[in-house]
């Protein structure tokens, strides 16, 4: 870490940032003009930003200290990066604190995407238009994340997966290698829907889908519930329970209507 010479939230240029030796850039990216950089957090801790080669910065894109951006990627207009969480959230107040937040080689961030501090994304990964990644995300290599796409604190996302576009995630959700999501799903982590409650404390439980796991557009997945490997749950769906490995799934509630070749079985 290095001794801020900006001030909390003040933003630079890239000229005013070399010349402060917090960006580290190689001279063969390309950075629009427009382009602003934030180096110190909220508590006054200054990172530096680095920019590998082959890299492009957008107008109007946002990067803030800790960043540091692999060979190849590509950050479109008015993308924010790096962004420390600030507030109150999930129990936690959040101090506007910086992180290391890394972007991996060949990854594509589409204009007015936002990905705060602490985030990990995997190489020749695309992050779509407008998608949100809170704090400490991690996103494996050669996924796809649609549009319109939230994505919660601390929700790790593996290899090759597939989110399409306007679903939610729930804050610590697993997704592990090869899962899709149709468009519009909605997870749930909170069985009782707590929210600022000074005598009890929420039980967050997210969902987890395990590896090959498909679920088609606009299901609800409630907290808890583990969508077994290659299991394949139907458009529309509110599931309750979970669903074993290799079953078909659908309905409201879900129920597996295939499972070992046992048609009509009760989740």
């Amino acid at each position: 870490m290095i001794n801020a010479v900006f001030a909390p939230g003040q933003t630079a240029t890239a000229a005013e940032l070399t010349r402060a030796g917090l960006l580290l850039a190689d001279e063969t990216v390309s950075i629009d003009s427009t382009a602003r950089f934030v180096p110190a957090d909220e508590q006054g801790a200054a990172r530096p930003i680095v920019i590998s080669a082959g890299c492009r910065v957008g107008a109007c894109a946002v990067l803030y200290g800790g960043v540091r951006l692999d060979q190849g990627s590509q950050i479109e207009e008015r993308v924010i990066v790096g962004k420390p969480e600030n507030g109150y959230a999930v129990g936690h107040v959040y101090p506007g604190a910086g992180a290391d937040t890394v972007i991996g080689q060949g990854v594509t961030v589409r204009s007015g995407a936002i990905i705060y501090a602490g985030v990990e994304i995997g190489e020749s990964t695309v992050v779509g238009h407008h998608t949100l990644l809170r704090s400490f995300v991690t996103v494996g290599e050669g996924t796809q994340l649609g549009h319109q796409l939230t994505v919660e604190r601390a929700t790790s996302i593996g290899n090759g997966v597939r989110c399409s576009p306007g679903s939610h995630i729930t804050s610590s959700c697993v997704l592990a290698d090869g899962v899709f999501l149709g468009a519009g799903v909605r997870t749930i982590n909170d069985r009782e829907l707590i929210w600022r409650d000074p005598e009890r404390e929420p039980e967050l439980v997210p969902p987890r889908f395990e590896r090959g796991a498909k679920v088609g557009t606009g299901s609800t997945i409630m907290a808890g519930v583990v969508i077994g490997e290659h299991a394949l749950v139907g458009a529309g769906s509110v599931v309750t329970r979970d669903i074993p490995a290799g079953a078909t799934a659908y309905g409201v509630p879900a129920r597996v209507r295939a499972r070992s070749g046992i048609v009509g079985e009760t989740a």
